[in-house]
């Protein structure tokens, strides 16, 4: 493992595209690749990552491979299957860990506009607190529903729309891992699995534009800002 690289990626890719009509949302164009490649782009960039994993779809795995290819990608360490659940398809990831890394980073494959400087400040911060996730603060006000009626308003200051990268000290995560198998326990954030355990998670403030593709308008707006980021450099 080169000195400074301490960073071990695992990017989720597994779902099924029921919002896409069908389409795996990773394999879409954008900009001059797709959805994929440019996630991976971004990682590539980061100093501290060492190696690339992509969990995905057995169908899906060959034009990953092409891409990154084509992108000069050379971080990417192994491509492994998904498993039924989020969750499962992280443990899947970690399977494929190199034993040199100390840090493990779980981001969506599907946010393809994520910086390369959040992810370096994220990883920083998950390096001093033993975890760290990328957030921006909510800008709606939340209301707590039961039975359509309202029942709770929380303050809004104190509320943030967590993102990924996700980003956890190696024996910290596998110790949540491990806590979570024993209990029967199935989150649909990474975050969740280090709260179980009662340790607490940095938010490093990101920015709006690190946003998830679900639906195919959100294509239209990834491509929008990706113009928008080009002309400012």
């Amino acid at each position: 493992m080169s000195e400074g690289k301490d960073t071990s990626v695992i990017l989720v890719c597994a779902g099924n595209a029921t919002r896409m009509q069908g389409k795996n949302k990773i394999l879409l164009p954008l900009g001059d690749t797709t959805v994929i490649g440019m996630t991976m782009r971004a990682f590539e960039a980061c100093e501290r990552v060492a190696e690339i994993i992509v969990v995905a779809r057995p169908a899906d795995q060959a034009a990953i491979r092409e891409t990154a290819e084509n992108c000069h990608i050379t971080k990417l360490h192994a491509l492994v299957e998904g498993g039924s659940t989020r969750q499962e398809s992280v443990m899947c990831g970690l399977r494929a860990l190199s034993k040199g890394t100390t840090m493990i980073a779980i981001h969506d494959g599907a946010r393809p506009l994520v910086k390369t400087e959040q992810i370096a400040r994220v990883i920083q911060d998950a390096s001093v607190f033993g975890g760290a996730t990328l957030g921006v603060p909510v800008k709606d006000t939340i209301k707590v529903v039961n039975d359509n009626l309202i029942v709770d308003t929380p303050y809004r200051p104190h509320l943030y729309s967590t993102q990924t990268p996700q980003v956890f000290k190696r024996q910290l995560y596998f110790e949540a891992v491990t806590f979570a198998k024993e209990h029967g326990l199935d989150f649909t954030d990474d975050c969740q699995l280090v709260e179980a355990i009662n340790h607490k998670v940095y938010m490093t403030e990101g920015d709006y534009t690190n946003l998830k593709i679900t639906t195919p308008e959100d294509i239209a707006i990834a491509e929008i800002l990706l113009h928008r980021k080009e002309e400012e450099a």
